[in-house]
């Protein structure tokens, strides 16, 4: 258990400081855009204050604005794709996919490529470097989905970033 202050302002206020731009780069990681992560976060703060007098006394609340954000996030990715989708159905157009380029194909145009949910596992995991029982928990997944996840990222990425993925001889 943590130390308690007195002021709840000052605890959020300082939690804010400290986790908002990690928070950001994860969510502009898993989602590509700063203006969706920022009002992503915003909301996950909110929430926060809201949650305040419980989740102050959790010994990482970082991980809970995390868990919190990235969950809406993925949420919010996938209404816009079906609403894509469905736009692209509903004016006769496919959606204009376009391939890899070469060299000039990056990680995030890769990530891009790849579910949100893919993403948020595989950029929590291998950026964050997360382990796959503390993901499980923050997305409230079993650790067997998040593995799954990651090794469907994994297979999906190789191609795009032209890595040869190594199997070990006991899988």
């Amino acid at each position: 258990m943590r130390e308690i202050d007195s002021d709840p302002a000052t605890e959020v206020a300082a939690l804010y400081r400290r986790t908002w731009p990690r928070l950001i780069g994860l969510l502009v990681s898993i989602g590509g855009s700063r203006a969706d992560a920022e009002e992503i976060a915003q909301d996950a703060y909110v929430k926060l204050l809201d949650h305040w007098d419980r989740i102050r006394r959790y010994d990482d609340p970082e991980a809970w604005v995390r868990a919190v954000a990235v969950r809406a996030l993925i949420s919010r990715l996938r209404r816009q794709q079906v609403a894509h989708r469905a736009l692209a159905r509903l004016t006769g157009r496919t959606a204009d996919v376009q391939g890899p380029d070469g060299d000039a194909l990056d990680m995030a145009a890769a990530l891009a490529r790849i579910t949100p949910a893919q993403r948020a596992v595989a950029v929590m995991h291998y950026v964050m470097d997360l382990p796959i029982e503390q993901i499980a928990d923050e997305l409230q997944l079993p650790p067997g989905t998040v593995k799954s996840r990651l090794a469907r990222a994994r297979q999906a990425l190789a191609p795009l970033l032209a890595v040869q993925e190594e199997v070990p001889d006991h899988a």
